[in-house]
């Protein structure tokens, strides 16, 4: 992986207690929508476990610049730090990185299942797809306590809008409870041989990994991402 030095262009609050960073993107970097970057301070607090992060990219390869997003955790020195970069600071981006991209068949659907912040892989992979227009079907189950706490929420109910390839389903666990195994059959319904994407807390994704196995999805057709809460 390549390392290079960027420049912070900007942050803003994307949800309640996420934040989303924007970077200057180096000539040449290229990376595949759902690939992540390692980021790194170029002077970390003392505290142990605080140098760098591998966060994924919500920016899509056709933006010009890049961005990750994250919860941030009064608990995390890393976060702490990079809350309080001011624009110009450089960090040390190292990639891209990962494994979570989509799959080649476009006659296949995406179904994408986000758990909180697990919605930053599929935000790349949405918006490029946004921009390029394949004839792919996408569909998206978005679980959060609360719309407050869904980062880029508003963003996606507008690509939903625009895109027709696009159906989303946000679930707001304090007033609809869990995403069930019947949540998932009714909303995917007839899609093409559907292809899974999990991302979120691993606690999400093992259970949703124990119902589409259950209702008959081979793991071959299962690819899942955990977001730890540091």
């Amino acid at each position: 992986m390549a390392t290079h030095e960027v420049a912070l262009i900007g942050s803003e609050t994307v949800a309640e207690g996420t934040m989303m960073f924007r970077f200057a993107k180096p000539a040449g970097f290229a990376f595949q929508p759902g690939q992540a970057v390692d980021l790194a301070l170029l002077n970390p607090p003392a505290e142990a476990n605080s140098s760098h992060r591998m966060l994924s990219l919500v920016s899509a390869p056709c933006e010009a610049a890049l961005a990750v997003a994250t919860r941030m955790r009064e608990a995390s020195a890393f976060k702490r730090a990079l809350g309080m970069l001011a624009p110009g600071a450089k960090v040390r981006l190292k990639g891209p990185t990962g494994v979570m991209t989509l799959h080649d068949d476009s006659a296949r659907a995406a179904v994408f299942i986000a758990g909180g912040i697990g919605i930053t892989p599929f935000m790349s992979m949405l918006r490029q797809a946004a921009h390029d227009r394949p004839e792919r079907r996408f569909l998206l189950l978005y679980s959060n306590r609360r719309p407050e706490h869904a980062a880029f929420l508003h963003e996606l109910h507008g690509l939903a809008q625009r895109y027709d390839r696009l159906r989303m389903l946000a679930r707001m666990t304090d007033q609809d409870g869990f995403i069930d195994a019947k949540t998932i059959k009714n909303f995917v319904g007839a899609a093409s041989a559907p292809v899974y994407y999990l991302a979120g807390p691993p606690p999400m994704v093992d259970a949703m990994t124990t119902l589409l196995r259950s209702g008959g999805v081979s793991d071959g057709d299962i690819n899942s991402e955990e977001f730890y809460g540091y």
